[in-house]
């Protein structure tokens, strides 16, 4: 299940109006919100690196630095099924994703991977579609009806393993590599500079009840499937390092689990690759960011940025389609909207203080 498809296909249909940066009244508690920029279609990620601000723009594969003024100078252009960016220094990681039919939710994807660019200008292709067709990273994971004793288990259809499909989504910047959350094969996946790739964790099923809507969503199961259980993928949509190195993700699970607010954030082991569930009951998490004792959750389909600390989950930014969050080393953080009927993506910043961004672009 590659939830991401139809984002990238309604924010590829949004005409891209510019404006430069307003304010906008907090939604809740004391850090101020300003709108920096509205002239994205489809912002996957947000990359922030002291003050320089970069987006992922997927509907127009499009990398681009916020500028002052509002406007967003690109940096690469041409990316097709741009989705995740990260950087290190002089380095930066990005997504892409080939496919048949981009506007077709499950068109099969036809090549997907890890771009890395280094600071000498070069760029370094780690096939992770090749990579999954190898070793099909989560073929030992069961989906759908997986009760033997179920009134449906004979259907066909009614269960499934892992299936081969590579989808690069979300990037992060790790121990002198790179982790990627990979939302068809449903791993975080670890890149080395060179290009190497390894499985560092495989997420579990999702268990969704089958409750009368469910089943509706399933094609209307028969009455004797409610209350009973189907396993939906866990579709990782965000990765990001806290103190310690400590591995977090975001998950907004496939079919049926994604209307049914199942998206959770996970502590991964980077020993085992052993996945925690910290928090679960968000909608469609799209993307995860961590500062100090703080994690921040973009809800594309809930109330916006929502925080986890320790136990508990509260609302942080009313941002209606959050798309992507990021956090800068001084505590600022930033979002980015996902274009809509209602009006082009923007770019946010959430913050006690006055906010900068480098005007300066090192292409």
């Amino acid at each position: 299940m590659r939830s991401s498809r139809v984002i990238i296909a309604a924010g590829a249909a949004v005409a891209l109006v510019i404006s430069l940066p307003t304010s906008a009244s907090a939604a809740s508690g004391p850090p101020d919100q300003q709108v920096w920029s509205n002239q994205l279609a489809a912002p996957f990620s947000l990359a922030v690196d002291g003050q320089r601000v970069l987006v992922a723009d997927g509907g127009t594969g499009t990398i681009g630095q916020l500028q002052p003024d509002g406007s967003v100078a690109p940096v690469v252009q041409g990316v097709p099924g741009l989705a995740g960016l990260a950087t290190r220094g002089a380095w930066m990681a990005y997504g892409s994703t080939v496919s048949e039919d981009p506007t077709q939710e499950e068109s099969p994807i036809l090549e997907s991977g890890l771009n890395i660019r280094t600071p000498g200008g070069d760029t370094i292709y780690a096939d992770l579609h090749a990579y999954e067709e190898e070793h099909n990273s989560d073929g030992d994971n069961a989906y759908g009806i997986t009760d033997p004793e179920s009134c449906v288990a004979s259907f066909p259809g009614a269960t499934y393993t892992g299936l081969i499909d590579s989808h690069a989504y979300s990037v992060a910047s790790y121990q002198g590599g790179w982790l990627v959350a990979d939302a068809g094969a449903n791993a975080i996946m670890k890149v080395t500079d060179s290009g190497q790739i390894s499985t560092l964790a495989v997420l579990p099923p999702v268990p969704v009840t089958i409750t009368p809507q469910v089943a509706g969503l399933l094609g209307g199961l028969p009455g004797c499937a409610l209350g009973g259980t189907f396993y939906s993928e866990p579709v990782p949509t965000g990765v990001a390092i806290g103190q310690g190195g400590a591995i977090y993700v975001s998950t907004l699970p496939g079919f049926p689990g994604m209307f049914a607010s199942k998206g959770a954030v996970w502590k991964i082991d980077s020993a085992t690759g052993a996945a925690t569930q910290l928090a679960s009951g968000f909608s469609q998490s799209t993307s995860i960011a961590v500062s100090g004792d703080s994690i921040y959750i973009a809800e594309l389909a809930g109330a916006g940025v929502s925080v986890l600390k320790g136990e508990e989950v509260s609302s942080y930014a009313a941002l209606p389609g959050a798309l992507s969050v990021a956090t800068a080393p001084n505590g600022t953080v930033w979002a980015a909207t996902m274009a809509s009927e209602a009006g082009p993506g923007t770019i946010v910043s959430i913050s006690n203080g006055k906010v900068k961004v480098q005007g300066h672009v090192n292409r």
